[in-house]
């Protein structure tokens, strides 16, 4: 039998992801990797891990988890689930022992494990592209009586550890976003309405994008356009006038025209939006997106830097 973690209850959509699959978007293979992965970061802080390691991501319902090894610590960080585990402290369980990871409070929560799981890359990367069966575990999301392999079967000697919890997302502020790069596909009313009103998130919402509902963003020409490159954050107008945000399992090009993209800063904002949540844009330059990106990666650090035992 495989030792690792024993897949008794695998949740609503759980999959294996680090931080993504990087430099193949050329061969039509999106990077995939966290829908929050501001969160994976802070999970590995915790154990220990580097900071890209691949964990478990459970969408919207968590799994439940029997332990097949001597010893094993694990962190949970992300939208706060019900279940035995809080998140961003570490917990070491035994053999035999169950952990439950309840119904998560927001898009996605994260576990890792001390030293990793035992899985081979896939071009560079262990996270889960479903559509395609590439990554993780077999390429596809856990199903009940999987085993994850772990590269360590006993946990380390040090104490435990957490972190303080971040300040919480400001869920009604705007989502920061760069104009274009087809902004001269849209009329003005179209950018009134995208940087002035609500969308709400569909049901029609999974790692590919997020289909939004509200004022129709009209075109300026035709609503489509020769297929070009397309980004994690994008904002793609089909037809309807309803816009897509795209996520990390989007497709790697489209016809659509982009009225804007979020700026990388939000993207784990982004990635924890439910169905029903209602979106707001807001315009930023490019250099102010690299301040944001500056000032988060100045936040985690402090953040890390208060790291401490328990």
């Amino acid at each position: 039998m495989t030792l690792g973690l024993l897949v008794e209850e695998a949740g609503l959509f759980s999959t294996v992801q680090d931080l993504g699959r990087q430099g193949f978007q050329s061969l039509g293979v999106p990077p995939s990797g966290a829908l929050d992965p501001v969160a994976l970061r802070l999970a590995n802080l915790v154990v220990g891990n580097p900071p890209g390691c691949a964990g478990l991501e459970m969408c919207r319902l968590g799994a439940t988890l029997r332990v097949t090894v001597p010893s094993l610590r694990v962190a949970l960080a992300g939208a706060p689930p019900t279940g035995d585990l809080p998140v961003l402290r570490s917990l070491t369980l035994r053999e035999g022992e169950v952990l439950r990871i309840g119904r998560v409070a927001g898009g996605a929560a994260y576990l890792a494990v001390e030293g990793g799981f035992d899985l081979k890359p896939v071009l560079g990367s262990l996270s889960t592209y479903a559509r395609a069966l590439i990554g993780g575990f077999e390429g596809r999301r856990l199903e009940p009586g999987d085993v994850l392999p772990l590269l360590r079967h006993t946990a380390s000697s040090r104490r435990e550890r957490a972190l303080p919890h971040p300040l919480p997302a400001e869920r009604d502020r705007p989502l920061r976003v760069v104009l274009g790069p087809q902004a001269d596909h849209f009329t003005e009313e179209a950018f009134d309405a995208l940087l002035g009103e609500g969308f709400t998130v569909t049901a029609e919402a999974d790692r590919i994008g997020l289909r939004l509902s509200g004022p129709r963003l009209a075109h300026a020409g035709p609503p489509e356009i020769a297929s070009d490159g397309n980004a994690t954050g994008a904002v793609q107008v089909p037809g309807s006038g309803q816009p897509i945000v795209l996520l990390p399992d989007r497709h790697t090009v489209g016809g659509y025209p982009k009225i804007a993209t979020v700026i990388t800063a939000d993207l784990a904002r982004l990635g924890q939006s439910l169905p029903g949540t209602v979106l707001r844009f807001e315009a930023v330059a490019p250099e102010q997106a690299r301040i944001a990106l500056r000032r988060q990666e100045a936040e985690i650090a402090a953040l890390a830097a208060r790291l401490h035992e328990t």
